[in-house]
């Protein structure tokens, strides 16, 4: 049986890596397309490899040339301070991005795009857990990234309309686990190497964004990457879309107390609350019952165990001097 010749853009970031490495360990061609614009970029030496800017249309074409399927995750992305920051470069260069991968798909004819969508598109959702008809109904999101991703999204539909490009939507929901780095601004980095930073730093008490009663479904960075893999490979995720993720919630004044205990902190756990954001959703909860009934995917990797390997490996970077 042939494999598919597999093109993931952004195949160098947290998400996308991890995606590319499981493709291979499949048997998979892999290609990688990245500008490698973050700094904790991971490219594996058995893909085929091409730097390159994803706006320019003409060298985007060239990207897309003899592929099956694209598995589209590249895009401006970080924590919530990020998107406070930089709304309009995240709207303007994800456009692009979307723009030039989706006309140069068209015209190479290929099998599937693959969007790696984003939960943030259930900004302004009132009904919990969120199903994934539920997009059809709510409000659109308030901040830029979440638009940005649900325009993706828009891009899909639109492109099958029109061209009858094939697509399959993937929602991952807050994403977590190795190879993914603190940063140093207020939330430029997600939640859990962000908590773990600070108690490595002996912040005491420790900071917290807002009044830590916002929750979250934290699934492993390689329960997502198999979710999406398993869509793009499945005819039942043709031109449908799906949130993958664990359905556990925790609320942030949770998370960062059971981080502290894994962590083995000789001092009481103590928490100082800083002012958040004004785009900090208060509760993010997907339903995930399309994705296991129609692909039969479920997330494997045990909340607590993967926050472990987390810690241990952040321990791990900091002794290295890597943050």
């Amino acid at each position: 049986m042939a494999k598919t010749k597999f093109l993931v853009t952004g195949g160098a970031g947290f998400i996308g890596s991890e995606i590319v490495r499981q493709l291979l360990a499949a048997g998979h061609h892999v290609r990688v397309a990245d500008d490698l614009s973050k700094k904790d970029t991971s490219i594996d030496n058995r893909a085929d490899f091409i730097k390159v800017d994803l706006t320019d249309p003409q060298k985007t074409e060239e990207v897309f040339k003899n592929i099956d399927i694209c598995i589209n995750a590249a895009a401006k992305i970080g924590g919530i301070g990020y998107f406070h920051k930089y709304p309009a470069t995240i709207l303007s260069e994800n456009n692009k991005l979307y723009s030039s991968t989706f006309e140069a798909a068209v015209k190479s004819k290929i099998q599937r795009m693959v969007y790696i969508s984003s939960s943030m598109v259930f900004e302004s959702a009132a009904h919990f857990p969120s199903r994934e008809k539920d997009i059809q109904k709510i409000p659109s999101p308030i901040s830029s990234y979440g638009f940005s991703k649900l325009t993706g999204e828009w891009y899909c539909h639109s492109f099958w309309d029109q061209y009858k490009l094939p697509f399959s939507i993937c929602r991952p929901f807050n994403a977590y686990g190795i190879n993914e780095f603190p940063e140093r601004e207020v939330g430029y980095a997600h939640v859990i190497p962000d908590l773990v930073r600070k108690i490595l730093s002996n912040q005491y008490p420790l900071e917290l964004l807002g009044d830590g009663q916002q929750t979250r479904c934290f699934t492993h960075v390689s329960d997502i990457a198999r979710g999406v893999i398993a869509v793009a490979l499945h005819t039942n995720g043709l031109n449908e879309d799906f949130n993958i993720g664990s359905d556990k919630e925790i609320k942030m004044i949770d998370l960062a107390k059971k981080i502290w205990q894994v962590m083995e902190v000789k001092k009481a756990f103590k928490v100082k609350h800083k002012k958040g954001f004004k785009f900090d959703i208060k509760r993010r909860v997907p339903e995930v019952t399309k994705i296991k009934k129609m692909i039969g995917f479920q997330p494997e990797v045990k909340f607590e165990a993967g926050l472990k390997e987390v810690v241990q490996w952040l321990k791990k970077q900091k002794t290295q001097g890597k943050f």
